[in-house]
């Protein structure tokens, strides 16, 4: 029976092994690549590129991080300890950001903010104005515009979770502190925000991650960031040991902020009672529930409104022409959909692997038990870094099985997995599997192993006992895992820029082109795609959020 339970459940460790080395050969394969380049190259970056690329970069991580912290722990507190006309309403609305991605808010906001687009032709109009030589206003083209536009697109990171936890704070707590004469300002600042650190922690490292993925908002705005670099140092200058070079850099700047995220919540402990009553929302009336209304309608109308909207209007426009949809975005939407569809069922299917092996897996395995942890990190790694790092291990691959069909007296010659779709895939596989990881692994914690027992005793192995009893509990999971992925691989630019075949496009790299040739009319058509699609998520989300917990 030993033996025979071991032949059953080697499949599933085997398979959970196979996740981990792929999250970690990119990374592996990018420290052997930069290592590859010559002391004097790395003296020309450190002298000549790294100062600059990492002042700006360091200025975007802190002035966003600064500016999305601010907006996030507001907003989660505005809802949370307040009553006010539309509260239920904002509560879910202050999500919706998160469906537009960054470098589509800075697509629109260029064209909105334009010198001679809507805003800035109104603004000479009232103030009396002809043209823009006369006055126009400040460029958005710079670090303070991409700060603000990142920052009112990714505070909803840092608003999810400290939402949650200023809503499971003990209301006697805040009682206190009135009672020792603190005010509602004081209250908040001495009690609730120190009680809600690990979870600004956890979104701001969201938001920072973020930040240092984006490519496309940061090139559009004129700032040179580790990112943008990369990009630059690969397709521009074709040195890809110098953009090796680079993404270690940035990969050890990632290391370092999950590091300090890490050591910020390291020695905070709480307790509490079971039973928790919650804060009671101190009813506004008047003006000030109409001016609480306003403050929180003003991040979802910078994030989320006034872009779509925008983009709303001029696809509507266009299509009110009777020109409609290119040939071209018709086909970068039908490759958008094929290749999403794959990554989703592919990276599903191995996270399903991974979180089953972690189940099945006796409890004095430790090391092994660490694995599902490890085949998250891929979500942390930016899209540029992940890229550069599985080039070189496909073409490692690539060696391999040339060297095997030589062997094997077949033709050598051709790649069967660079330059295809195969590759692409791979990529969003190894970003996105921490999504159904985590997802997956939630559901089955709340799966008593009375099941399991159970099943055993009725004489099922370990891949009847999934088939039958785990899969149809874990169908909702399985939904919302797929839906995530699909999305984020919708919106995916910086590894598919760098990663698709030729003359391949999708949506998001679709729209990177047009606005390089500055067409917004069409791009605008595709980005509506993007976020009609970034939707889908955020209203999963937020059913989720009014879900009264158990």
């Amino acid at each position: 029976m030993a033996v025979s339970g071991r032949f059953q459940t080697w499949p599933w460790h085997a398979g959970m092994m196979l996740a981990a080395l792929g999250v970690l050969a990119p990374v592996l394969a990018l420290i052997g690549l930069a290592g590859q380049g010559s002391g004097a190259h790395w003296g020309h970056l450190l002298e000549f590129v790294l100062p600059g690329v990492l002042v700006q970069t360091l200025g975007l991580l802190v002035g966003v991080g600064a500016l999305a912290a601010a907006l996030g722990v507001g907003a989660a507190w505005l809802v949370t300890a307040y009553d006010f006309p539309g509260r239920k309403m904002l509560s879910w609305a202050l999500l919706l950001p998160l469906a537009v991605p960054t470098y589509i808010v800075a697509y629109a906001y260029l064209d909105i903010l334009h010198p001679l687009g809507p805003i800035q032709e109104s603004v000479r109009a009232l103030l009396g104005y002809a043209s823009p030589r006369e006055f126009r206003l400040p460029d958005l083209r710079n670090l303070s515009g991409a700060i603000v536009l990142l920052a009112f697109v990714l505070y909803p990171y840092v608003y999810l979770t400290t939402r949650s936890m200023f809503a499971s704070q003990a209301a006697h707590l805040m009682e206190a502190a009135r009672l020792l004469g603190h005010g509602p300002w004081a209250a908040f600042r001495h009690v609730a925000l120190p009680l809600a650190r690990p979870a600004i922690a956890v979104g701001l490292c969201l938001v920072l991650l973020e930040t240092l993925n984006d490519i496309g908002a940061s090139e559009f705005l004129g700032v040179q960031t580790l990112t943008v670099a990369i990009y630059t140092t690969w397709v521009t200058r074709s040195d890809l040991a110098g953009a090796a070079q680079i993404a270690l850099v940035a990969l050890l700047l990632v290391t370092l902020l999950i590091a300090i995220e890490r050591h910020s919540r390291r020695r905070l402990r709480y307790t509490g009672s079971r039973r928790v009553t919650p804060i009671r929302p101190r009813r506004l009336h008047g003006l000030k529930g109409w001016l609480a209304i306003l403050l929180g309608l003003m991040p979802v109308t910078v994030g989320f409104i006034a872009p779509a909207s925008y983009l709303l209007a001029l696809s509507l426009e266009r299509l009110g022409t009777g020109q409609g949809p290119s040939a071209a975005l018709i086909r970068a939407t039908g490759q958008t959909l094929k290749i999403s569809a794959l990554a989703m069922i592919v990276t599903l299917a191995l996270g399903l692997i991974v979180v089953w092996s972690r189940r099945i897996l006796p409890r004095t395995r430790t090391w092994w038990r660490a694995l599902p942890r490890l085949v998250t990190l891929g979500y942390a790694v930016p899209g540029t870094v992940l890229a550069i790092g599985l080039l070189f291990s496909l073409m490692a691959v690539e060696r391999g099985l040339s060297a095997l069909r030589a062997a094997s007296g077949l033709d050598p010659a051709g790649l069967l997995l660079l330059g295809t779709p195969a590759a692409l895939t791979l990529a969003y596989v190894i970003r996105f599997l921490t999504i159904p990881v985590g997802t997956l692994e939630a559901g089955l914690d709340r799966i008593p192993s009375s099941m399991d027992q159970a099943a055993r005793l009725l004489g099922e192995n370990v891949h009847g006992m999934l088939r039958r009893v785990h899969l149809p509990l874990l169908r909702p999971a399985l939904a919302a895992s797929a839906l995530l992925i699909f999305v984020d691989a919708m919106k995916e630019l910086p590894a598919t820029l760098l990663l698709r075949p030729l003359n391949f496009d999708t949506l998001a790299t679709w729209l990177y082109a047009e606005a390089a040739r500055g067409t917004y009319e069409e791009g605008a058509i595709a980005a509506l795609g993007i976020v009609a699609a970034g939707l889908l998520p955020v209203i999963l989300l937020a059913r989720l959020l009014d879900r009264p917990a158990s």
